[in-house]
């Protein structure tokens, strides 16, 4: 029996395409333009140079397969007395059976047709799954085609209604059974109809409870729950049932079910609190609302009925409602590989390759927060590996996700995803470990991989996801990633705050390609973001880029709350808001050899909080710029040490350090003895490349030239170019038009 509501259908996947009201400066709404070549690229890229007509497997899974046959033939008999497996828990089950029979003494390869494969709930692999070093199980795409494992549920019966929509009945809805809050149209996210539309924000008068004492109120949940809006923003509109309040705070959003609306007191309660007081970090702060059926006005936009299960619409422009493909996910997992580090029992050894996972859908519980920092709180991922050991995920898709795509954690140690594309994410792509350390070191996770994949255009939903998130876990490595088109933050290394013993140290950080992020819509975020002591910790070779916070940060390396002990060196760091490097507060990091350009505002070198020790030594960097402070921040104990450094103001100012003191001064103060004030003579700055010229200056500081043409994806010509086909508008920094 095929697991799930229907079988796989027989036909290509949908195409991938990712998609004065206080006006903001919103995500823009970015096309990936690929049709067929992105279906069929993940999976074409890993056939071999000559493939047979029936490549050989062990078993095989096809649309018009069955569970009930062997699986051991690529298709039916003509007799369909037997051929190929009809799902991947069919695969799973049929090499359980021979494993019952004969222990695996060599490699097992399931090869799967391509189809749309509708599944009802995450198919999971426990450790009587595994396999080993000598004989792995490999689940793989068949050579050529795009195997898609979808969690959505298909949407049909299209009929006109009044206007622009069009209506269609969602039977699981009407019955009461579920409640979906996405729908993909053409394989484009659609908007939750919305007040005001997608652009623009709400302002709140105030917090519905005043703040008198900020400490105080963040411990007193009565802040958390509840704002005034302003004249009649909100309205006691039929629908608010389902209807869903998203509150900008500083690096997250917090979104809200509604318990009340008082009109006369313009006064919205919600059923359970936010993570911060209402009005702490900004008193008229941003606010919508969506899911509301008189918000929909706009192309793109729908609602669904929770009473009647009634689907609206209202089309983009060239969408034929009579052909469209349209999707409402219902599972929240597709793929789970579990077992149970505490207990000894492990899945190990298993391979997934050009294999697609589209369609999760995100839940809005009343009385829980749904609220936090990198949407850490986030307890699933569409691609799940817990307890998992030497397992892999190559050449795969994850996308149209209701929360994170990916999540290596509870001890899995030594797996790696590569070359995987990740995009129209919920909240973020990949996360590795969690937001706790398990004492026992089976139940860790570390020496996890993300190796060449590309990470886009998240933050659908929780706008605080991160490209890729270590928690604390130690000795993973993030290499050779492009990673862009984020609300918040890049890479995000630790989960400790301030000087705790160390529970994510020697991280590796390198040759990746970090940029357009923040999009003016959270603050306080970076290209490569880090927490607590981490002894080990590298970020090296990266080109990070293009980093907007609404209001404060927009950093490009950003060490944050005890951040210690961390390499950052031969970065290109340019085009940020708030200062290219910063820290908040740490000890004993080491700067070196980056190139450090472009920030707009506050300063190029940032440093927070002052401390009776060392900060971090600042050596060999070459730092240009046109507007704002060199230094910024609080730099008068002398706990830091500059030095080697080439300093350039590209806009014909003198270069002066903290106080207006001159390079002499500062000398005198003990810093920056062997530094120099010159033209780095790069290649073309402003267009940002950052070689040097034979004749430059750089050399007397003892600068190694950086190349960092190589950062992001590597490997075939047509995966390396996928990312030029994002069209996006130009990010304006601050005093930009």
């Amino acid at each position: 029996m095929f697991f799930g509501a229907k079988r796989p259908e027989k036909r290509a996947s949908p195409r991938p395409v990712n998609g004065d009201e206080n006006k903001e400066p919103a995500m823009p709404t970015i096309v990936f333009r690929v049709w067929c070549p992105l279906g069929l690229l993940l999976a074409a890229l890993s056939i071999p140079a000559a493939t047979a007509e029936n490549p050989a497997a062990d078993f095989y899974i096809a649309p018009d397969g069955d569970d009930a046959w062997s699986g051991r033939l690529p298709a039916p008999r003509a007799d369909r007395g037997d051929g190929p497996l009809a799902s991947l828990e069919g695969a799973r089950n049929a090499i359980r059976r021979l494993k019952a029979q004969q222990a695996l003494n060599k490699p097992v390869r399931v090869l799967i047709r391509g189809g749309v494969y509708r599944l009802s709930g995450p198919v999971v692999f426990g450790p009587e799954d595994s396999g080993s070093e000598a004989a792995p199980i490999t689940f793989a795409a068949w050579p050529g085609e795009k195997p898609v494992f979808s969690g959505g549920i298909p949407i049909s019966g299209w009929k006109k209604a009044e206007g622009p929509l069009w209506t269609a009945v969602v039977p699981e809805v009407r019955a009461r059974r579920a409640y979906f809050r996405q729908l993909f149209v053409n394989g484009q996210r659609c908007t939750p109809a919305r007040f005001p539309n997608e652009g623009a924000t709400f302002r709140a008068a105030g917090p519905g409870v005043p703040l008198k004492d900020r400490n105080a109120a963040r411990k007193d949940p009565k802040t958390k729950i509840s704002l005034r809006y302003q004249n009649e923003d909100l309205k006691p509109w039929a629908d608010l049932e389902e209807a869903v309040v998203v509150v900008y705070h500083s690096w997250t959003t917090s979104r809200h079910r509604i318990r009340s609306l008082d009109v006369q007191g313009r006064l919205v309660e919600f059923t359970a609190p936010s993570g911060w007081p209402m009005g702490y970090w900004e008193n008229n702060q941003r606010y919508y609302i969506e899911n509301v059926r008189e918000a929909l006005d706009a192309p793109g936009e729908f609602h669904l009925d929770p009473k009647t299960g009634a689907l609206a619409y209202y089309p983009r422009p060239g969408e034929d409602m009579s052909r469209v493909q349209a999707v409402m996910p219902a599972a929240e997992e597709l793929l789970r590989v579990e077992g149970d580090a505490a207990a000894g029992k492990t899945v190990s050894h298993l391979r997934f390759e050009g294999l697609g996972f589209q369609h999760t859908r995100w839940d809005m519980p009343k009385a829980a927060p749904v609220d936090g920092q990198a949407a850490a709180f986030l307890k699933s991922a569409a691609v799940h590996f817990l307890a998992a050991r030497h397992c892999a995920l190559a050449r795969c898709e994850i996308a149209h996700t209701g929360g994170y795509a990916l999540w290596f954690e509870g001890g899995s140690k030594d797996n790696r995803a590569e070359q995987c594309h990740l995009h129209d994410l919920g909240a973020g792509g990949v996360r590795i470990g969690q937001t706790d350390l398990p004492e026992e070191p089976e139940r860790q996770t570390e020496r996890n991989e993300v190796f060449n994949c590309f990470i886009h255009d998240g933050g659908k939903v929780y706008h605080a996801g991160v490209g890729v998130w270590i928690g604390k876990s130690s000795h993973n490595a993030v290499r050779h990633n492009e990673i862009c088109d984020l609300l918040y933050t890049g890479v995000s290394v630790g989960w400790s705050w301030g000087y705790a013993p160390s529970s994510a140290h020697h991280n590796l950080i390198e040759h990746n390609h970090i940029h357009h992020l923040g999009w003016g819509q959270l603050s306080d975020l970076g290209g490569i973001y880090s927490l607590g002591v981490s002894p080990g910790t590298r970020e090296a070779f990266n080109l990070i880029h293009d980093v907007l916070a609404y209001s404060y940060g927009g950093w490009g390396l950003y060490t944050d709350e005890g951040s210690s002990q961390i390499v950052l060196e031969n970065n290109v760091v340019y085009r940020v808001k708030d200062g290219c490097f910063h820290q908040h507060y740490g000890r004993e990091n080491l700067v070196r050899n980056n190139i450090l350009a472009y920030s707009a505002t506050r300063g190029q070198v940032v440093r927070t909080r002052e401390e009776d020790h060392r900060s971090f030594t600042f050596e060999r960097n070459i730092v240009y710029y046109t507007q704002a402070d060199l230094l910024a921040g609080n730099w008068s104990k002398g706990q830091f040490t500059l030095d080697n450094n080439l300093y350039w103001n590209a806009a014909g100012k003198p270069v002066t350090f903290p106080g207006g003191l001159t390079l002499e001064q500062w000398r005198a103060k003990g810093q920056d003895a062997h530094s120099v004030i010159a033209d780095p003579k790069f290649v073309d700055a402003a267009r940002g490349d950052f070689r040097l010229r034979p004749d430059s200056p750089a050399s007397q500081i003892g600068f190694q030239p950086l190349d960092l043409s190589k950062a992001g994806l590597t490997g075939p010509s047509e995966w390396t170019a996928l990312p030029k086909q994002i069209q996006r508008p130009k990010m304006l920094q601050p005093g930009e038009t």
